[in-house]
């Protein structure tokens, strides 16, 4: 494939322009990836755990791998000093896990090779990228001398994108913490940890800061430590704090490293024809692993959106909900993790006293050592429908899902044949209950748009009747599912014409209800 031939550009092949350009290539969509390095250099375990909808995401991405090959510990344990204050565990619903550990290096690997698998996708190294122009047309990526063209861009370039976003004329506002951390990737034998995550809050061996330790594949465990702005750790320094941990035992030391925590978020997600992506829209602390978890449901959503627009099934208003869903989306992950910062590095009196207050009073309801990464709710979106009746509940209790309402991700479940997600990726999904008739839909949808669109009875789909039951879903009731396997609409009372007005919406036409 040439240049020429590229209907998107992505600029970074790191996991969040990988997996946009594999799922554009799903769709039938040439992607060109560039990349400034002159190669893939593993660099240790950095981001490293997945969670459940982004692990399907990437089984849709051809990367089923990074699922199989990844450990899900069972057991979180929380400490204030060496005192245990609560214990927690992960409920597996579904056929996917609810994570999986899995080093940033290894999840590449995996990305690389379907990448090399899929003739529309090629990965060009060595091709720094250093502006754009944009016409009526499309948009020519500038790389030194060399000029590229494509019909729209993605920039997927990581922390290190300010000249880019500069040049598209972004803000990238926002705040850095002042306090360090210490990762190590270790291998060693730690008997009962093989499948807990551990933190601890002032213990004697961190005194005032935090540490964190998850067991990773191969025996490794990755382990962050909360250190002092200006502190330069030696190996010396990096030993005492490994034998802290391990005592005695024998341990390798595979790559560690420092950094510091960043809150920022891009005053704009779309700019013109280039769209922005993880790192280079959102920066996040990693506390609850929101950071590669929010930027891969960012690349699911622009590439579907893409490629619509690329094969005539939407307008520009389908791409503007690009910004207006995942900016949402960026912003309750900043004040998800805003508030867990203020709470492990508190920097008034008054919320020095609050923490201190919460771990020594055992107010376990209150600790906050990071709450975990979900997907993104669109209620607000201007593709979803509302329906009275199926309100959405708010942001669910810590671990917990959110019930099925028009925005909220559809619930996955285990049907003959595969799965109901893996049924929800190729296009707009109907779902009826027993009382609709799906010849009909099919007669009148089929006239509304030439996107990809199927119409399936809910019975039809597990052959018992239960599918319907767990997701409560009515007998006279119509649900329209995104490609992204979000629900756009719940219809109560449905018929082929009230759906069809909800799929206009959904794909960024009319509003009207």
């Amino acid at each position: 494939m040439s240049g020429d031939d590229a209907q998107v550009i992505v600029v970074g092949a790191g996991p969040v322009g990988l997996t946009a350009a594999l799922l554009l290539a799903r769709w039938g969509v040439h992607a060109l990836v560039l990349d400034r390095r002159p190669e893939r250099t593993a660099a240790g375990s950095r981001s490293i755990c997945q969670q459940r909808d982004v692990l399907d995401i990437w089984a849709a991405a051809g990367a089923e791998r990074i699922a199989e090959e990844g450990v899900t510990w069972t057991t979180a344990r929380t400490y204030y000093r060496d005192r245990e204050l609560l214990s927690w565990s992960f409920e597996r619903e579904g056929p996917l896990p609810p994570f999986v550990n899995l080093s940033q290096a290894r999840t590449e690997q995996i990305l690389d090779d379907a990448a090399a698998a899929q003739p529309l996708v090629e990965v060009r190294w060595d091709h720094e990228v250093t502006g754009f122009t944009q016409d009526d047309s499309g948009v020519t990526v500038h790389c030194g001398q060399r000029r590229l063209r494509a019909s729209y861009a993605l920039l997927c370039a990581g922390a290190r994108a300010e000249p880019l976003r500069r040049a598209l004329g972004v803000r990238f506002g926002g705040e850095t913490f002042d306090d360090q951390f210490l990762i190590c990737d270790i291998r060693t034998e730690l008997p009962g940890w093989e499948d807990e995550r551990r933190f601890w809050f002032d213990p004697v061996w961190n005194p005032g800061r935090q540490v964190l330790i998850h067991p990773c594949p191969g025996g490794t465990f990755r382990i962050d430590w909360q250190i002092a702005p200006d502190f330069v750790p030696t190996r010396e320094d990096i030993a005492r704090k490994i034998r802290w941990i391990v005592g005695g035992r024998p341990y390798e030391l595979l790559w560690h490293s420092t950094y510091r925590f960043h809150h920022r978020l891009a005053d704009r997600m779309r700019a013109g024809r280039v769209l922005l992506a993880g790192d280079s829209a959102h920066l996040l602390a990693p506390f609850g692993a929101r950071g590669l978890n929010s930027g891969v449901p960012d690349a699911e959503n622009a590439a579907w959106k893409l490629a619509f627009a690329l094969n005539g099934w939407a307008g520009p208003e389908l791409l503007e909900s690009y910004h207006a869903e995942r900016h949402a989306a960026a912003r309750e992950n900043l004040e998800v993790t805003g508030a867990t910062m203020r709470f492990l590095a508190p920097r008034s009196a008054e919320e020095r006293a609050r923490r201190r207050a919460v771990l020594e009073g055992g107010l376990v309801d209150q600790v906050d050592s990071g709450r975990f990464a979900e997907p993104f709710w669109y209620v607000d979106s201007p593709l979803t429908t509302p329906e009275p009746s199926r309100p959405f509940a708010g942001r669910p209790p810590r671990g917990a899902t959110c019930p099925p309402a028009p925005g909220v991700i559809l619930p996955d479940a285990v049907l003959p044949g595969g799965r109901l997600r893996e049924s929800c990726r190729d296009g707009f999904l109907v779902l009826l209950g027993d009382m609709c008739d799906s010849s009909l839909f099919v007669q009148v949808l089929g006239k509304v748009t030439t996107a990809p669109l199927a119409v399936r009875g809910l019975a039809e789909m597990d052959g018992t009747g239960s599918l319907a039951e767990r997701l409560g879903a009515g007998p006279d009731e119509a649900w329209l599912i995104r490609p992204d396997a979000h629900i756009a609409a719940i219809i109560p009372h449905a018929g082929p014409d009230s759906v069809a007005v909800a799929v206009g919406r959904a794909l960024g036409g009319s509003t009207e209800t």
